[in-house]
């Protein structure tokens, strides 16, 4: 599996849930502040989006983020070595930026 596949995954559950909750590209782009473009081009699979995004359009949707991500058919060995891989990677990104926020904390109100 690829990133792209990922995103393709991703652009496909978005486009389910989105319909689910009877919302256009368009309102949905509203509601998230975004361009209504970048709707389109993560259901098509061609961009990505942050982990702030993915999170927004959980809330948005009434879903958990990894909703977004759950393949359709069951997974292959390969699938689960790529995500298990992307998962600790994102986890590790995550967790570096909560330590630099929380150090930008402590530099302006503790110091």
């Amino acid at each position: 599996m690829t990133e792209s596949d990922l995103r393709g995954i991703l652009g496909k559950n978005l486009r389910k849930f989105r319909t689910i909750k009877g919302l256009s590209q368009a309102k949905l782009a509203e509601v998230l502040d975004i361009s209504p473009n970048f709707i389109s081009d993560m259901e098509t699979g061609k961009r990505w989006l942050s982990s702030d995004t993915l999170v927004h359009l959980a809330e948005s949707l009434d879903i958990e983020p990894f909703e977004f991500l759950k393949p359709s058919e069951v997974p292959g060995e390969e699938t689960i070595a790529f995500m298990q891989n992307y998962t600790q990677k994102a986890s590790i990104a995550v967790s570096n930026a909560v330590v630099k926020s929380l150090d930008e904390i402590h530099k302006q109100f503790l110091q």
